[in-house]
């Protein structure tokens, strides 16, 4: 039906800030949110530093005795949608909305949860286990709860493409929109991946940073000497109507989410296709999906995990998209300051970039003291850049290949600061 979408609430918990006006204030002043791992032993690892959500109380946002039953993915999940249904004027109402739909990204699902079973089951103590335990674990149970939540009685999805998810979650729940099968969609990610076990597991993998004496400084995005991307937790939700509906309710909406690619490398289970074919393939089906043109882009939020692969293959196809210009083009990687929340990453992103559009500020990148010569992206921003902007795109790169571009566009009237 192609109905115009746009986002009409915003909602968000990262390692800046326990709201998303918090994040957005500290990532304009550069602020780091990478601190040094509070959670368990990190003495024997590879990787001691995290981004970690500092302040949040879950029982802000549901029930004290069902935070006590799930795992925190589902609490950084719950509270963003809380925070973004809000905002959009959609607190519950008592009733069954039967048109709104949730859709969220996660990748681990209940990984502490579940971290805490297999300790349990370690030591004969089978016992010890929870009646909640499955619940509260469940990849799909962060929809389902917020479902619960606002009373959200239309569609119920997860999505799981790994670093994708919480794009692919918000451009999905677009599509839902411009086919008329609901009114609104909460959609976005939540992850909680800080446990022993996945530390364990990334020290296996070798692919986080090991700058663990210089926290805000271990995230390094483009710059020569990174050396891994650095692990974080976090939730960010949407609020997605169709403009017609916004206006109905006499709603201001941030901005239009304009356009949604995606895509697979169909390459390699964690190592990006090294030309960039299928990211470059990706963010093209984004532009044609918003009906623009490379040119009129005016900023990006890149992946920029800080991995050696991952940020040159994303240059190269940053400069299939938009030729030579890709080399001056204003680039931001919030990762730099934030760490990568892998499922929750890309809902984190898009949050940012239509806050980027409303103050028309690109936010700075940290950690660029030596500007990598084989990403050659001249543009990326060291400080807080104040910029005209029309449109921008955010790209989210997965395990799997899985690739994941959403264009946002300013509007006339767009909410303000």
């Amino acid at each position: 039906m192609g109905y115009d979408v746009v986002v009409t609430g915003l909602g968000a918990a990262t390692p800046l800030g326990s709201t998303a006006q918090e994040s957005w204030r500290n990532a304009l002043a550069g602020r780091s949110g990478v601190r040094p791992v509070t959670r368990f032993d990190t003495s024997r690892l590879r990787t001691r530093v995290a981004g970690e959500v500092p302040g949040l109380d879950p029982t802000e946002f549901m029930d004290a005795k069902l935070a006590q039953r799930v795992d925190r993915f589902i609490h950084l999940g719950v509270a963003a949608a809380r925070m973004a249904a809000k905002d959009a004027r959609l607190a519950p109402n008592g009733g069954t909305r039967a048109r709104l739909a949730v859709v969220m990204g996660n990748t681990f699902s209940g990984a502490q949860q579940l971290e805490s079973g297999f300790d349990a089951m370690a030591h004969g103590e089978e016992d010890r286990l929870s009646p909640y335990f499955v619940t509260g674990a469940l990849g799909n149970m962060a929809a389902g709860i917020i479902a619960m939540t606002l009373g959200a009685g239309g569609h119920n999805l997860t999505v799981n493409e790994a670093c994708a998810s919480g794009a692919s979650a918000i451009g999905l729940g677009m599509q839902m929109l411009r086919n008329g099968e609901a009114d609104a969609v909460v959609a976005g990610g939540c992850e909680a991946p800080i446990t022993h076990m996945l530390f364990s597991g990334y020290h296996a993998l070798r692919a986080t940073s090991t700058r663990n004496d210089e926290p805000a400084r271990a995230s390094r995005p483009f710059d020569r000497d990174r050396d891994g991307f650095v692990p974080a937790e976090g939730g960010a939700v949407v609020v997605l109507e169709t403009l017609d509906a916004a206006q109905r309710r006499g709603v201001r909406p941030y901005a239009t989410l304009a356009g949604f690619g995606s895509s697979c490398d169909a390459f390699h289970v964690s190592r990006p296709e090294p030309n960039g074919d299928g990211a470059a393939r990706c963010m093209r089906l984004a532009l044609e999906d918003a009906r623009l043109e490379p040119d009129e882009i005016d900023s990006v939020n890149a992946h920029g995990t800080a991995t050696r692969l991952n940020d040159t293959m994303e240059a190269r196809a940053l400069g299939r998209v938009f030729g030579a210009a890709a080399a001056r083009m204003p680039v931001t990687a919030n990762k730099s300051l934030i760490g990568h929340a892998i499922g929750a990453a890309g809902a984190i992103e898009a949050v940012f970039s239509i806050l980027s559009l409303r103050d028309q500020v690109v936010p700075p990148t940290a950690n660029i003291e030596h500007p990598d010569p084989e990403c050659g992206l001249e543009g990326v921003s060291i400080r807080a850049r104040a910029l005209p902007m029309r449109a921008v795109i955010t790209n989210s790169f997965g395990f799997g290949g899985a690739n994941a571009s959403l264009v946002f566009r300013r509007i006339d009237g767009a909410r303000g600061r």
